[in-house]
């Protein structure tokens, strides 16, 4: 059986880094990776990016040396990614932070609305509703991290972390601030307007979670399959008829009800930047689909029916 010889240089600099002989054929380039991280231990694993062309595609993991289009001699090209962090760390960390800095404004902490204000309740049940709205929210998002998302990659870089806390932690305080303000006025049609973005958000949670069990049970545990996503029995899942990722359509939907609901700038302007943020996604992952699988349904569209 015949062996590679792999050498990894520099993508910048084009310094050679490392030389691996007799690498065995059947070798992925995780097995690539673990062999690099010995020689250089500050590089571990999920902090390398390996490259056929020094301004090419990282290869994935599980790609095998011999069926890349390279001789007996391989030239792979290194670049580093940078600290990293897990997906689970960072998902705990930018959602905790919103459900407990809502709280502390629906509570009223001294510091906030001044000192004859403290630790005293809102007389609008608007106010009371949107704080169990906001917090069952987060509480689901918690969740679902822990029990029901599966990471197709491991990690992401550490600076994301602080990049993401600023925005939910800082859209978190800011709407919080207003909802819970002494001062809040509610919404213009009463009771009806709270109760239909009520129901709204609601159906729009529950549409999102049964999305994310369907995607969860569309990979295995410990793989990173990827497989083409179709209605389940759950009637909520039947978007998956007219779009890509009905998961961000929901996510989207549940928002646009919060802002009814509170009938607050800052809300509105959180659900439009989420909005912006999640039909780039969407449009990522309709793209990807379609390079992907030559049968995907043609009729989708990534984030709204028919539009975008």
């Amino acid at each position: 059986m015949k062996h590679y010889e792999v050498e990894i240089l520099d993508a910048r600099t084009r310094d050679k880094l490392c030389f691996l002989d007799k690498v065995e054929p059947q070798a992925t380039v995780a097995d690539i990776k673990n062999l690099f991280s010995k020689a250089h231990p500050q590089w571990y694993p999920a902090r390398q990016s390996l490259r056929l062309d020094p301004k090419g595609r990282s290869l994935k993991d599980e790609d095998v040396l011999q069926s890349l289009p390279v001789g007996t001699t391989a030239t792979l090209y290194f670049r580093d990614l940078g600290a990293q962090i897990s997906w689970v760390t960072v998902f705990l960390t930018e959602y905790a932070g919103p459900l407990l800095i809502y709280l502390l404004f629906y509570f009223r902490v001294p510091f906030l609305y001044g000192p004859r204000y403290d630790f005293t309740a809102s007389r609008h049940r608007v106010v009371h509703l949107a704080c169990c709205c906001h917090s069952f929210h987060y509480v689901k998002r918690l969740l679902e991290t822990l029990f029901v998302h599966r990471f197709s990659h491991g990690t992401m870089p550490l600076r994301n972390i602080f990049k993401n806390c600023t925005y939910y932690w800082g859209f978190a305080a800011w709407m919080a601030y207003y909802i819970n303000h002494p001062l809040y006025t509610p919404p213009a049609y009463g009771d009806e307007q709270v109760k239909l973005a009520l129901a709204v958000f609601l159906f729009c949670q529950l549409g999102n979670f049964s999305i994310h069990v369907a995607l969860r049970n569309l990979r295995p545990a410990g793989s990173k399959t990827r497989q083409i996503p179709y209605p389940t029995r759950n009637p909520f899942t039947w978007l998956f008829l007219l779009v890509s990722c009905p998961n961000y359509t929901y996510e989207v939907g549940s928002w646009i009800g919060f802002t009814i609901m509170t009938q607050c700038l800052p809300v509105a302007l959180f659900s439009l930047v989420g909005f912006v943020q999640m039909a780039i996604w969407a449009q990522g992952k309709h793209r990807s689909y379609l390079r992907e699988f030559r049968d995907y349904p043609p009729l989708r569209s990534p984030i709204i029916p028919f539009l975008l």
